[in-house]
């Protein structure tokens, strides 16, 4: 594993590829924001919006794709100040927290018509884990069930703009410039969508019948153009950025975790459902780092803490295992735990990972005196 020198991420990221200089593109993108002019861009927002509403007919003129996040909160405070009469529609989690449904009780407040959409929980039960079990990844029910289910309401009800967040391939590392755009397109979501380039078909089997496959399957692309919809980055036209975006949504009544961080470094992210961060802690076996190497490393582009400092929380936090909320993905999928730790395993790539005197180990680790546990 080769680590960013500029940030804390290994090459074994997908997407991320490091330089000659051993600096990875997600940090030389994020340098090149001053090139940008957001002013122009801003002024591109106006366009987008004056355009949505002079298209739309007569009832919505944008569809917001929300959980009881902050980006969420951000993305509706800044379509009704572009004066946007929003639909919100949610994928409800089958493990949604107190504090996701307070911030989304929130938000809706704010002046918003709500969609919370539902999947039958024996169908994401069958799905969570034929993809546990399938590809190490829980949530691509998840991924596939937010991006579709906002997607086909926008078709339905002929909303003509579908306002999306950051621009995930933008602000974590994309290769060749792909993803980087203002646009949510079929390309994208089969590269960037973390469904690991599958789609609803794929897992029509034993498991899962097309019938039960449904809430997953988004509209082509042709059907969005022919149904005038549009979906856009708000990441795009702003320059994103969490602690900004926490800004706007605090002061419009977004509350962090008062328990602290959840999975990563911030206690505002990933706060909305108990099994994201097993999603995340997946991560430490398929690529030999967690979410909070991905939240530190945005501060460091940021200018909000050293790389040194950055390794030195990692250090601090030691093994991060989401315990209880293993226990609680568990709970919803009915297997028990050592299943779960079977089935990880099988996922823990060797060319990362190798057993030394019965315990997992990774060799050049970014802090190499780092204290191996058996539960690693």
């Amino acid at each position: 594993m080769r680590y960013c020198v500029h940030c804390v991420l290994p090459d074994t990221r997908p997407n991320l590829v490091l330089d000659e200089h051993g600096v990875c593109n997600a940090c030389r993108g994020h340098g090149r924001r001053p090139e940008v002019d957001w002013d122009a861009r801003a002024r591109d927002w106006e366009r987008v919006a004056a355009g949505a509403r002079a298209r739309a007919r007569g009832g919505y003129d944008c569809l917001i794709p929300v959980s009881g996040g902050k980006d969420s909160t951000w993305q509706v405070v800044t379509a009704l100040e572009a004066g946007l009469r929003p639909l919100c529609v949610t994928w409800k989690t089958p493990a949604r927290t107190a504090i996701g449904q307070r911030n989304l009780d929130n938000l809706v407040s704010l002046g918003v018509d709500h969609i919370d959409y539902q999947v039958s929980p024996d169908v994401e039960r069958r799905f969570m884990l034929e993809a546990f079990a399938r590809l190490g990844d829980p949530a691509i029910p998840m991924h596939m069930a937010l991006f579709a289910i906002p997607l086909n309401i926008a078709v339905r009800f002929g909303i003509p703009l579908v306002v999306w967040g950051e621009n995930s391939a933008a602000e974590y590392g994309t290769t060749g410039g792909e993803g980087l755009g203002v646009r949510l397109d079929g390309a994208w979501l089969r590269r960037f969508g973390v469904t690991h380039g599958t789609t609803w078909r794929d897992w029509v089997g034993d498991a899962l019948t097309e019938r039960d496959m449904v809430p997953y399957r988004g509209p082509s692309d042709a059907e969005l153009e022919s149904a005038g919809v549009e979906a856009v980055f708000l990441g795009h036209f702003f320059a994103w950025d969490p602690e900004r975006v926490l800004e706007v949504a605090t002061a419009n009544g977004f509350r962090a975790d008062p328990g602290g961080p959840r999975t990563g470094y911030y206690d505002y992210a990933d706060i909305d459902d108990d099994l994201i961060s097993v999603h995340h802690w997946l991560k430490w076996h398929k690529f030999g780092f967690t979410r909070t190497y991905d939240n530190l490393s945005l501060e460091i582009r940021n200018a909000r803490i050293s790389r040194d400092r950055a390794v030195e929380v990692i250090r601090e936090r030691g093994f991060e295992a989401p315990v209880s909320d293993i226990r609680r993905f568990c709970e919803v999928t009915g297997i028990d735990e050592d299943r779960f730790t079977r089935i990880a395993d099988t996922f823990r790539d060797e060319a990362i990972w190798r057993r030394r005197d019965g315990r997992w180990v990774i060799d050049d680790f970014l802090i190499p005196d780092w204290e191996w546990s058996e539960a690693a």
